[in-house]
């Protein structure tokens, strides 16, 4: 009887251990869903974003690769792949909500247009939040919109394989500013382009 109150104990112990590591960056994957099929070719151009970059240019692509350009040129899909993180719309949030706003869904979906014309590259959508409230409570709300946002861009036809979340709550701020302003420009999730 006491080796198994011990037991418990240790595993209770274990467990609180690892669940306040609240710092951590939490990283989750989904479950594979089977790609949809097109019935278009999978060549495209790139979109230009809506605040363009100074030397960064349309470009065809197939499957990852510049057009005309050979397999396995890395600079060639280095530059695609830095002309893809550009176009990628960033979303945002109101307070203490992970609910996608109508202009959140309209981004989405030019989001998961670039990414099915572009499909050498993966994407890891990164939740934020704002100062207010605890870090555990942060990590979770920033976890809950990069999942929002997983999910729809998996119902607009993105492999869920080529989608990853992770969580920073508080801890990456695009504005360190501590007004209503600077908080409505961490309260979202960024898209980074990750390679395959």
């Amino acid at each position: 009887m006491r080796i198994m109150l011990r037991r418990l104990v240790l595993l209770s112990i274990g467990i609180l251990v690892a669940a306040g590591c609240a710092k951590q960056e939490t990283v989750k994957k989904d479950e594979m869903v089977p790609p949809i099929a097109s019935s278009k070719a999978a060549e495209a151009t790139v979109v230009k974003p809506a605040e363009p970059e100074a030397g960064i240019k349309k470009q065809p692509i197939k499957d990852g690769q510049i057009v005309g350009q050979a397999k396995g040129d890395v600079d060639q899909k280095t530059k695609t792949e830095a002309q893809l993180q550009v176009a990628l719309t960033k979303i945002f949030f109101d307070f203490d909500s992970s609910e996608l706003s109508p202009a959140a869904r309209e981004a989405l979906v030019k989001n998961a247009e670039l990414l099915k014309q572009n499909n050498g590259f993966q994407v890891r959508i990164e939740g934020n939040s704002d100062e207010r409230g605890s870090d555990e409570y942060n990590l979770a709300l920033g976890e809950r919109r990069a999942q929002g946002a997983l999910k729809y861009l998996i119902t607009l036809g993105v492999p869920a394989a080529r989608l990853s979340t992770i969580s920073y709550g508080e801890e990456k701020p695009a504005d360190p500013g501590h007004s209503e302003a600077a908080w409505a420009k961490n309260r979202r999730d960024d898209f980074t382009v990750i390679l395959k």
